[in-house]
């Protein structure tokens, strides 16, 4: 994986879009402590191609990245996600232009451990708030708010994979792709429910049996 470059999907406004609209796919190259524009993409979804169309496309996508293997989008969801991930990529979900992101998450990249990178200098991650004996409660939807460049796996992932609860409440604007990924790989139970048109809350029940491996 080249950690010196970082593709980001990009709209005309020059901010990240969800990977299911049509778009730019921009791969930046860190040059001196300085973000270079590498390669462009144009990337846009193709909605009447069909399981076969949706591979030809995500493989498409995968070749132009090349060794690169790090992608920022608003969002991430279905097969194409799926297929990134598949191929050794890791896809984050910030909000935000390239340069107010792309050293956090090339530095998280370059370690390894997303958990330890800080989104600001200086700033602590949000933890769950524990409302009850092993139930917890956190809102992404009201971390974003403040600080959109911090992304949920930034602030979850640790905390799902090591798996200390019996239940976790996420109050979201969507189900993020990677705790599905994470709840099926670890053996919890995942319920979503949308609580209004941009809202959803989803809840990890982790059984005695569950907890990270």
């Amino acid at each position: 994986m080249c950690v010196s470059e970082i593709a980001v999907m990009m709209g005309s406004d020059g901010r990240t879009i969800p990977l299911s609209e049509p778009g730019t796919v921009v791969v930046y190259r860190r040059e001196r402590r300085t973000w270079l524009m590498e390669r462009r993409f144009p990337f846009s979804l193709e909605a009447d191609a069909g399981l076969a169309g949706l591979r030809k496309q995500t493989g498409e996508l995968i070749a132009f990245l090349g060794e690169c293997r790090t992608l920022v989008a608003r969002s991430a969801s279905g097969a194409l996600f799926f297929g990134l991930e598949k191929a050794g990529c890791q896809v984050y979900e910030i909000a935000g232009t390239p340069l107010e992101f792309l050293d956090t998450v090339w530095q998280e990249a370059k370690e390894g451990q997303e958990a330890k990178a800080p989104v600001l200098a200086g700033a602590d991650i949000p933890a769950p708030l524990e409302i009850s004996p092993g139930k917890y409660y956190i809102s992404i939807r009201e971390i974003q708010g403040k600080r959109p460049e911090m992304s949920s796996k930034q602030v979850l992932r640790p905390f799902v994979q090591h798996g200390a609860f019996t239940e976790l409440e996420i109050v979201c604007d969507h189900v993020p792709p990677w705790i599905e990924v994470e709840a099926e790989r670890l053996g919890y139970q995942l319920v979503s429910e949308r609580m209004a048109q941009n809202e959803v809350k989803v809840t990890l029940r982790n059984s005695p049996a569950g907890g990270c491996c």
